[in-house]
Protein backbone atom coordinates (compact mmCIF):
# COMPACT_ATOMS: atom_id res chain seq x y z
CA UNK A 1 0.00 0.00 0.00
CA UNK A 2 1.52 3.29 -1.16
CA UNK A 3 2.28 5.85 1.52
CA UNK A 4 2.65 9.45 0.34
CA UNK A 5 3.19 12.83 1.93
CA UNK A 6 1.85 15.93 0.17
CA UNK A 7 0.96 19.53 1.04
CA UNK A 8 -2.57 19.05 -0.30
CA UNK A 9 -4.71 16.00 -1.02
CA UNK A 10 -7.76 16.49 -3.25
CA UNK A 11 -10.58 13.95 -3.14
CA UNK A 12 -12.43 13.83 -6.45
CA UNK A 13 -11.08 14.35 -9.97
CA UNK A 14 -13.97 16.34 -11.40
CA UNK A 15 -13.63 19.91 -12.64
CA UNK A 16 -13.60 21.35 -9.08
CA UNK A 17 -10.97 18.99 -7.71
CA UNK A 18 -8.67 19.20 -10.71
CA UNK A 19 -8.92 23.00 -10.74
CA UNK A 20 -8.05 23.17 -7.02
CA UNK A 21 -5.11 20.80 -7.58
CA UNK A 22 -3.89 22.81 -10.58
CA UNK A 23 -4.00 26.09 -8.64
CA UNK A 24 -2.13 24.84 -5.56
CA UNK A 25 0.47 23.08 -7.68
CA UNK A 26 0.99 26.26 -9.71
CA UNK A 27 1.70 28.04 -6.42
CA UNK A 28 4.43 25.53 -5.60
CA UNK A 29 2.62 23.15 -3.24
CA UNK A 30 2.75 19.38 -3.74
CA UNK A 31 -0.58 17.66 -4.41
CA UNK A 32 -2.24 14.27 -4.84
CA UNK A 33 -5.70 13.80 -6.38
CA UNK A 34 -7.59 10.65 -5.34
CA UNK A 35 -10.52 9.60 -7.53
CA UNK A 36 -12.89 6.72 -6.78
CA UNK A 37 -13.78 6.08 -10.41
CA UNK A 38 -11.57 4.62 -13.10
CA UNK A 39 -11.80 7.89 -15.05
CA UNK A 40 -11.50 11.61 -14.37
CA UNK A 41 -14.30 14.09 -14.97
CA UNK A 42 -16.96 13.34 -12.37
CA UNK A 43 -20.24 14.49 -13.91
CA UNK A 44 -18.45 15.29 -17.17
CA UNK A 45 -18.24 12.20 -19.33
CA UNK A 46 -17.89 12.04 -23.11
CA UNK A 47 -18.05 8.50 -24.46
CA UNK A 48 -18.56 6.64 -27.71
CA UNK A 49 -21.67 4.45 -27.69
CA UNK A 50 -22.26 2.21 -30.71
CA UNK A 51 -20.03 4.45 -32.80
CA UNK A 52 -21.69 7.73 -31.69
CA UNK A 53 -19.91 10.29 -29.53
CA UNK A 54 -22.30 11.20 -26.72
CA UNK A 55 -22.06 13.74 -23.91
CA UNK A 56 -23.29 11.49 -21.11
CA UNK A 57 -22.80 14.28 -18.57
CA UNK A 58 -22.61 18.08 -18.73
CA UNK A 59 -21.98 19.70 -22.09
CA UNK A 60 -23.08 23.32 -22.58
CA UNK A 61 -21.27 26.61 -22.21
CA UNK A 62 -23.23 29.83 -21.72
CA UNK A 63 -22.04 33.44 -22.25
CA UNK A 64 -21.88 34.31 -18.52
CA UNK A 65 -19.70 31.33 -17.60
CA UNK A 66 -16.40 33.21 -17.50
CA UNK A 67 -14.48 30.69 -15.38
CA UNK A 68 -15.32 27.86 -17.77
CA UNK A 69 -14.64 29.99 -20.86
CA UNK A 70 -11.24 31.03 -19.46
CA UNK A 71 -10.36 27.38 -18.77
CA UNK A 72 -11.49 26.26 -22.24
CA UNK A 73 -9.38 28.99 -23.87
CA UNK A 74 -6.37 28.26 -21.65
CA UNK A 75 -6.55 24.56 -22.58
CA UNK A 76 -6.71 25.42 -26.29
CA UNK A 77 -10.15 23.91 -26.85
CA UNK A 78 -12.65 25.15 -29.43
CA UNK A 79 -16.37 25.75 -29.10
CA UNK A 80 -19.24 25.73 -31.59
CA UNK A 81 -22.81 26.99 -31.42
CA UNK A 82 -25.79 24.71 -30.84
CA UNK A 83 -27.95 24.40 -33.98
CA UNK A 84 -31.01 26.62 -33.56
CA UNK A 85 -32.14 27.67 -37.07
CA UNK A 86 -35.89 27.36 -37.72
CA UNK A 87 -38.97 26.93 -35.56
CA UNK A 88 -39.17 25.65 -32.00
CA UNK A 89 -42.13 23.49 -30.95
CA UNK A 90 -44.44 23.52 -27.94
CA UNK A 91 -47.06 20.96 -26.98
CA UNK A 92 -50.00 22.47 -25.08
CA UNK A 93 -52.28 20.96 -22.42
CA UNK A 94 -54.56 19.44 -25.06
CA UNK A 95 -51.65 17.72 -26.84
CA UNK A 96 -51.68 20.14 -29.79
CA UNK A 97 -48.31 20.92 -31.38
CA UNK A 98 -47.50 24.59 -31.95
CA UNK A 99 -44.53 25.89 -33.92
CA UNK A 100 -43.03 29.17 -32.76
CA UNK A 101 -39.99 31.43 -32.87
CA UNK A 102 -38.55 33.56 -30.08
CA UNK A 103 -38.56 32.91 -26.36
CA UNK A 104 -42.25 33.02 -25.48
CA UNK A 105 -44.24 29.79 -25.70
CA UNK A 106 -47.29 30.00 -28.01
CA UNK A 107 -49.93 30.18 -25.29
CA UNK A 108 -53.21 32.13 -25.06
CA UNK A 109 -52.70 35.94 -24.85
CA UNK A 110 -53.90 36.05 -21.24
CA UNK A 111 -51.47 33.27 -20.24
CA UNK A 112 -48.65 35.01 -22.12
CA UNK A 113 -49.40 38.25 -20.24
CA UNK A 114 -49.37 36.41 -16.91
CA UNK A 115 -46.05 34.69 -17.69
CA UNK A 116 -44.50 38.02 -18.72
CA UNK A 117 -45.73 39.79 -15.55
CA UNK A 118 -44.48 37.09 -13.19
CA UNK A 119 -41.17 36.83 -15.07
CA UNK A 120 -40.69 40.57 -14.58
CA UNK A 121 -41.48 40.16 -10.86
CA UNK A 122 -38.97 37.30 -10.59
CA UNK A 123 -36.26 39.23 -12.44
CA UNK A 124 -36.67 42.08 -9.94
CA UNK A 125 -36.39 39.65 -6.99
CA UNK A 126 -33.39 37.85 -8.53
CA UNK A 127 -31.62 41.18 -9.08
CA UNK A 128 -31.59 41.63 -5.29
CA UNK A 129 -30.07 38.19 -4.64
CA UNK A 130 -26.33 37.71 -4.25
CA UNK A 131 -25.75 34.21 -5.67
CA UNK A 132 -22.87 33.78 -3.21
CA UNK A 133 -25.07 34.71 -0.24
CA UNK A 134 -28.80 34.29 -1.00
CA UNK A 135 -29.43 33.79 2.74
CA UNK A 136 -28.35 37.40 3.35
CA UNK A 137 -31.43 38.88 1.63
CA UNK A 138 -33.80 40.54 4.16
CA UNK A 139 -36.65 38.25 3.03
CA UNK A 140 -34.52 35.10 2.74
CA UNK A 141 -36.17 33.25 5.63
CA UNK A 142 -39.67 34.03 4.32
CA UNK A 143 -38.75 33.00 0.75
CA UNK A 144 -37.10 29.80 1.97
CA UNK A 145 -40.20 28.66 3.85
CA UNK A 146 -42.54 28.67 0.85
CA UNK A 147 -42.23 26.12 -1.94
CA UNK A 148 -41.61 27.26 -5.50
CA UNK A 149 -44.93 25.73 -6.56
CA UNK A 150 -46.91 27.36 -3.71
CA UNK A 151 -45.44 30.80 -4.42
CA UNK A 152 -46.26 30.58 -8.14
CA UNK A 153 -49.80 29.40 -7.45
CA UNK A 154 -50.25 32.33 -5.08
CA UNK A 155 -49.43 34.66 -8.01
CA UNK A 156 -51.98 33.26 -10.47
CA UNK A 157 -54.61 30.57 -10.91
CA UNK A 158 -53.55 30.06 -14.55
CA UNK A 159 -52.23 26.48 -14.42
CA UNK A 160 -50.49 26.63 -17.80
CA UNK A 161 -48.65 29.80 -16.75
CA UNK A 162 -47.58 28.16 -13.48
CA UNK A 163 -46.32 25.02 -15.23
CA UNK A 164 -44.30 26.98 -17.77
CA UNK A 165 -42.80 29.26 -15.14
CA UNK A 166 -42.10 26.43 -12.68
CA UNK A 167 -40.38 24.26 -15.22
CA UNK A 168 -37.30 26.49 -15.66
CA UNK A 169 -35.94 25.82 -12.18
CA UNK A 170 -37.90 22.64 -11.42
CA UNK A 171 -37.77 20.00 -14.15
CA UNK A 172 -35.09 21.78 -16.16
CA UNK A 173 -32.51 22.71 -13.52
CA UNK A 174 -32.97 21.46 -9.95
CA UNK A 175 -34.73 18.36 -11.38
CA UNK A 176 -37.00 18.01 -8.36
CA UNK A 177 -40.78 18.35 -8.05
CA UNK A 178 -41.62 22.04 -7.62
CA UNK A 179 -43.19 21.45 -4.19
CA UNK A 180 -39.90 19.99 -2.89
CA UNK A 181 -37.71 23.12 -2.88
CA UNK A 182 -38.16 26.73 -1.86
CA UNK A 183 -38.70 29.99 -3.68
CA UNK A 184 -35.27 31.09 -2.35
CA UNK A 185 -33.61 28.01 -3.86
CA UNK A 186 -35.29 28.86 -7.17
CA UNK A 187 -34.12 32.48 -6.97
CA UNK A 188 -30.55 31.28 -6.31
CA UNK A 189 -30.74 29.05 -9.39
CA UNK A 190 -31.80 32.07 -11.47
CA UNK A 191 -29.30 34.45 -9.82
CA UNK A 192 -26.49 32.00 -10.64
CA UNK A 193 -27.27 32.57 -14.34
CA UNK A 194 -27.65 36.35 -14.00
CA UNK A 195 -31.47 36.54 -14.11
CA UNK A 196 -34.62 34.46 -14.33
CA UNK A 197 -34.96 35.57 -17.98
CA UNK A 198 -31.50 34.15 -18.74
CA UNK A 199 -32.49 30.86 -17.15
CA UNK A 200 -35.56 30.43 -19.38
CA UNK A 201 -33.70 31.49 -22.53
CA UNK A 202 -32.41 28.28 -24.12
CA UNK A 203 -30.30 30.27 -26.56
CA UNK A 204 -28.46 31.75 -23.58
CA UNK A 205 -28.16 28.78 -21.21
CA UNK A 206 -27.49 26.20 -23.93
CA UNK A 207 -25.34 28.35 -26.16
CA UNK A 208 -22.17 26.52 -27.16
CA UNK A 209 -20.50 23.14 -26.94
CA UNK A 210 -16.86 22.08 -26.94
CA UNK A 211 -15.54 20.40 -30.08
CA UNK A 212 -14.77 16.82 -29.03
CA UNK A 213 -16.74 17.03 -25.79
CA UNK A 214 -16.63 18.91 -22.48
CA UNK A 215 -14.88 16.07 -20.62
CA UNK A 216 -11.72 17.28 -22.36
CA UNK A 217 -11.54 20.02 -19.73
CA UNK A 218 -10.90 17.60 -16.82
CA UNK A 219 -8.94 15.22 -19.07
CA UNK A 220 -6.47 17.94 -20.07
CA UNK A 221 -6.21 19.30 -16.52
CA UNK A 222 -5.46 15.77 -15.28
CA UNK A 223 -2.92 15.26 -18.06
CA UNK A 224 -0.99 18.30 -16.82
CA UNK A 225 -1.08 16.99 -13.25
CA UNK A 226 0.35 13.71 -14.55
CA UNK A 227 1.38 11.21 -11.88
CA UNK A 228 -0.33 13.25 -9.14
CA UNK A 229 -3.75 11.87 -10.15
CA UNK A 230 -4.65 8.43 -8.79
CA UNK A 231 -7.72 6.60 -10.18
CA UNK A 232 -9.66 3.76 -8.60
CA UNK A 233 -8.97 5.13 -5.11
CA UNK A 234 -12.24 5.57 -3.18
CA UNK A 235 -11.39 7.32 0.07
CA UNK A 236 -12.65 5.42 3.11
CA UNK A 237 -11.21 7.33 6.10
CA UNK A 238 -9.94 10.81 6.90
CA UNK A 239 -8.11 11.17 10.21
CA UNK A 240 -7.76 14.88 10.88
CA UNK A 241 -6.63 17.51 13.35
CA UNK A 242 -5.81 21.19 13.01
CA UNK A 243 -2.25 20.16 12.05
CA UNK A 244 -3.31 18.17 8.98
CA UNK A 245 -4.85 14.89 7.91
CA UNK A 246 -4.21 11.32 6.91
CA UNK A 247 -6.40 10.21 4.01
CA UNK A 248 -6.82 6.47 3.55
CA UNK A 249 -8.15 5.01 0.29
CA UNK A 250 -8.37 1.42 -0.94
CA UNK A 251 -4.79 1.43 -2.22
CA UNK A 252 -2.92 4.24 -0.55
CA UNK A 253 -2.44 6.53 2.43
CA UNK A 254 -1.71 10.23 1.95
CA UNK A 255 -0.50 12.52 4.74
CA UNK A 256 -1.22 16.18 3.99
CA UNK A 257 -1.56 19.58 5.62
CA UNK A 258 -4.73 20.34 3.67
CA UNK A 259 -7.62 18.31 2.26
CA UNK A 260 -10.11 19.37 -0.42
CA UNK A 261 -13.34 17.38 -0.52
CA UNK A 262 -14.22 17.91 -4.19
CA UNK A 263 -17.25 15.66 -4.45
CA UNK A 264 -21.00 16.10 -4.08
CA UNK A 265 -22.11 16.64 -0.47
CA UNK A 266 -24.42 13.61 -0.75
CA UNK A 267 -21.28 11.44 -0.83
CA UNK A 268 -19.55 12.79 2.29
CA UNK A 269 -21.20 10.09 4.38
CA UNK A 270 -19.27 7.44 2.42
CA UNK A 271 -16.17 8.59 4.28
CA UNK A 272 -15.42 7.91 7.96
CA UNK A 273 -14.09 11.07 9.59
CA UNK A 274 -11.93 10.59 12.69
CA UNK A 275 -12.89 12.52 14.75
CA UNK A 276 -16.42 12.93 13.38
CA UNK A 277 -17.27 16.16 11.59
CA UNK A 278 -18.93 18.77 13.82
CA UNK A 279 -22.67 18.39 14.42
CA UNK A 280 -23.42 21.40 12.19
CA UNK A 281 -22.01 19.57 9.17
CA UNK A 282 -23.85 16.35 10.08
CA UNK A 283 -27.15 18.23 10.19
CA UNK A 284 -26.47 20.39 7.15
CA UNK A 285 -25.49 17.54 4.85
CA UNK A 286 -28.73 15.70 5.65
CA UNK A 287 -30.73 18.63 4.25
CA UNK A 288 -29.04 18.44 0.85
CA UNK A 289 -30.16 15.95 -1.80
CA UNK A 290 -29.64 15.24 -5.47
CA UNK A 291 -32.26 15.89 -8.10
CA UNK A 292 -32.81 13.30 -10.81
CA UNK A 293 -33.09 13.53 -14.58
CA UNK A 294 -32.65 11.05 -17.41
CA UNK A 295 -30.69 12.50 -20.31
CA UNK A 296 -31.85 10.73 -23.48
CA UNK A 297 -29.66 10.53 -26.60
CA UNK A 298 -31.18 9.55 -29.96
CA UNK A 299 -28.92 9.45 -33.02
CA UNK A 300 -30.37 9.32 -36.57
CA UNK A 301 -28.80 8.91 -40.00
CA UNK A 302 -29.46 12.64 -40.61
CA UNK A 303 -31.00 15.58 -38.71
CA UNK A 304 -34.41 15.00 -40.33
CA UNK A 305 -36.18 17.71 -38.28
CA UNK A 306 -34.18 20.39 -40.08
CA UNK A 307 -35.87 19.33 -43.34
CA UNK A 308 -39.18 20.32 -41.69
CA UNK A 309 -37.77 23.75 -40.82
CA UNK A 310 -37.39 22.84 -37.15
CA UNK A 311 -34.52 23.96 -34.93
CA UNK A 312 -34.84 20.86 -32.78
CA UNK A 313 -35.73 22.97 -29.72
CA UNK A 314 -38.87 21.60 -28.04
CA UNK A 315 -40.65 22.26 -24.75
CA UNK A 316 -43.73 21.10 -22.92
CA UNK A 317 -44.59 20.83 -19.23
CA UNK A 318 -47.16 18.22 -20.32
CA UNK A 319 -44.77 15.87 -22.09
CA UNK A 320 -42.71 13.02 -20.63
CA UNK A 321 -39.66 14.64 -22.25
CA UNK A 322 -40.21 18.18 -20.97
CA UNK A 323 -37.50 19.60 -23.26
CA UNK A 324 -35.38 18.43 -26.18
CA UNK A 325 -32.73 19.93 -28.47
CA UNK A 326 -30.67 19.37 -31.59
CA UNK A 327 -27.49 17.90 -30.15
CA UNK A 328 -25.71 17.05 -33.40
CA UNK A 329 -21.94 16.85 -32.98
CA UNK A 330 -19.61 19.28 -34.71
CA UNK A 331 -18.95 18.15 -38.28
CA UNK A 332 -21.21 15.06 -37.97
CA UNK A 333 -23.60 14.32 -40.85
CA UNK A 334 -25.76 12.25 -38.54
CA UNK A 335 -28.34 14.03 -36.43
CA UNK A 336 -28.61 13.73 -32.66
CA UNK A 337 -31.49 14.75 -30.43
CA UNK A 338 -31.15 15.07 -26.68
CA UNK A 339 -34.21 14.96 -24.45
CA UNK A 340 -34.75 15.17 -20.69
CA UNK A 341 -37.13 13.35 -18.33
CA UNK A 342 -37.15 14.72 -14.79
CA UNK A 343 -37.96 13.98 -11.16
CA UNK A 344 -41.12 11.86 -10.64
CA UNK A 345 -41.42 11.05 -14.34
CA UNK A 346 -37.87 9.67 -14.26
CA UNK A 347 -38.64 7.59 -11.16
CA UNK A 348 -41.75 6.16 -12.81
CA UNK A 349 -39.90 5.25 -16.01
CA UNK A 350 -37.34 3.19 -14.11
CA UNK A 351 -40.15 1.06 -12.75
CA UNK A 352 -40.71 -0.14 -16.35
CA UNK A 353 -38.70 -2.53 -18.48
CA UNK A 354 -35.93 -1.01 -20.63
CA UNK A 355 -37.98 -1.70 -23.78
CA UNK A 356 -41.10 0.00 -22.46
CA UNK A 357 -39.09 2.94 -21.13
CA UNK A 358 -37.46 3.47 -24.54
CA UNK A 359 -40.82 3.19 -26.30
CA UNK A 360 -42.45 5.81 -24.06
CA UNK A 361 -39.54 8.23 -24.35
CA UNK A 362 -39.38 7.96 -28.14
CA UNK A 363 -43.17 8.36 -28.33
CA UNK A 364 -42.79 11.64 -26.43
CA UNK A 365 -40.04 12.80 -28.82
CA UNK A 366 -42.32 11.85 -31.73
CA UNK A 367 -44.94 14.28 -30.39
CA UNK A 368 -42.40 17.02 -31.10
CA UNK A 369 -40.65 15.81 -34.25
CA UNK A 370 -43.01 13.34 -35.91
CA UNK A 371 -42.93 9.52 -36.28
CA UNK A 372 -39.36 9.45 -37.66
CA UNK A 373 -38.15 10.20 -34.13
CA UNK A 374 -39.20 6.68 -33.08
CA UNK A 375 -36.44 4.96 -35.07
CA UNK A 376 -33.00 6.14 -33.98
CA UNK A 377 -29.88 4.24 -35.08
CA UNK A 378 -28.40 4.69 -31.60
CA UNK A 379 -30.38 5.17 -28.38
CA UNK A 380 -28.87 5.74 -24.93
CA UNK A 381 -30.09 6.91 -21.52
CA UNK A 382 -27.71 8.68 -19.14
CA UNK A 383 -28.75 7.34 -15.75
CA UNK A 384 -26.67 9.14 -13.13
CA UNK A 385 -29.01 7.95 -10.39
CA UNK A 386 -27.46 4.49 -10.56
CA UNK A 387 -23.86 5.80 -10.54
CA UNK A 388 -22.22 4.74 -7.28
CA UNK A 389 -20.17 7.95 -7.02
CA UNK A 390 -22.85 10.45 -8.11
CA UNK A 391 -26.33 9.19 -7.13
CA UNK A 392 -28.43 11.69 -9.04
CA UNK A 393 -28.40 14.53 -11.56
CA UNK A 394 -27.68 17.18 -12.24
CA UNK A 395 -26.73 18.36 -8.80
CA UNK A 396 -27.66 18.78 -5.15
CA UNK A 397 -29.90 21.39 -3.56
CA UNK A 398 -31.39 22.09 -0.15
CA UNK A 399 -34.82 21.02 1.03
CA UNK A 400 -37.41 23.60 2.15
CA UNK A 401 -35.81 25.98 4.63
CA UNK A 402 -32.34 24.44 4.32
CA UNK A 403 -30.66 27.12 2.22
CA UNK A 404 -31.37 29.93 4.69
CA UNK A 405 -30.62 27.70 7.67
CA UNK A 406 -27.30 26.23 6.50
CA UNK A 407 -26.18 27.86 3.25
CA UNK A 408 -23.71 30.26 4.87
CA UNK A 409 -21.83 27.30 6.39
CA UNK A 410 -21.66 25.11 3.30
CA UNK A 411 -18.18 26.18 2.15
CA UNK A 412 -16.67 26.91 5.59
CA UNK A 413 -13.54 24.76 6.12
CA UNK A 414 -13.42 22.33 9.05
CA UNK A 415 -9.88 22.10 10.41
CA UNK A 416 -7.66 21.19 7.43
CA UNK A 417 -10.68 20.20 5.28
CA UNK A 418 -12.03 22.51 2.54
CA UNK A 419 -15.10 21.83 0.39
CA UNK A 420 -15.46 22.42 -3.37
CA UNK A 421 -17.97 21.38 -6.03
CA UNK A 422 -20.61 22.83 -8.34
CA UNK A 423 -23.33 22.04 -5.78
CA UNK A 424 -22.11 24.85 -3.53
CA UNK A 425 -21.30 27.49 -6.16
CA UNK A 426 -22.94 30.90 -6.43
CA UNK A 427 -22.36 32.03 -10.01
CA UNK A 428 -22.36 28.88 -12.13
CA UNK A 429 -24.29 26.91 -9.48
CA UNK A 430 -24.82 23.30 -10.65
CA UNK A 431 -22.65 23.92 -13.72
CA UNK A 432 -19.03 23.20 -14.67
CA UNK A 433 -18.38 26.93 -14.44
CA UNK A 434 -19.38 26.80 -10.76
CA UNK A 435 -17.19 23.75 -10.17
CA UNK A 436 -14.17 25.63 -11.55
CA UNK A 437 -15.01 28.69 -9.43
CA UNK A 438 -15.27 26.52 -6.30
CA UNK A 439 -11.98 24.78 -7.12
CA UNK A 440 -10.31 28.19 -7.36
CA UNK A 441 -12.01 29.33 -4.15
CA UNK A 442 -10.81 26.31 -2.15
CA UNK A 443 -7.27 26.66 -3.53
CA UNK A 444 -7.16 30.39 -2.68
CA UNK A 445 -8.23 29.61 0.90
CA UNK A 446 -5.51 26.98 1.28
CA UNK A 447 -2.85 29.27 -0.16
CA UNK A 448 -3.90 32.06 2.23
CA UNK A 449 -3.62 29.70 5.20
CA UNK A 450 -0.31 28.29 3.94
CA UNK A 451 1.13 31.81 3.73
CA UNK A 452 -0.37 32.71 7.13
Amino acid sequence: MADLTRDVVVIGAGAAGLTAATEVKKAGLSVAVLEARDRVGGRLWTDTIEGAMLEIGGQWVSPDQDALKETIAELGLETYSRYREGDSVYVGPDGTLHRFTGEMFPVAPETEKTIAEITERLDAMVAEIDPDAPWAHPRAAEWDEVSWDAWLRAQTDDDEAVRNLAFATGSAMLTKPTHAFSLLQSLLMAASAGSYSNLVDADFILDKRVVGGLQQVPLLLAERLGDDVFLGQPVRTIEWSDAGATVISDGMTVHARHVVLALAPVLYNRISFVPALPRLQHQMHQHISMGFVIKVHAVYDRPFWREQGLSGTAFSPYELCHEAYDNTNHGDERGTLVGFVSDRNADDLFRLSAEERKERILESLAHYYGPEAKNPAVYYESDWGSEEWTRGAYAASFDLGGLHRYGADLRTPVGPISFACSDMAGAGYQHVDGAIRMGRFAAAGILDRARG
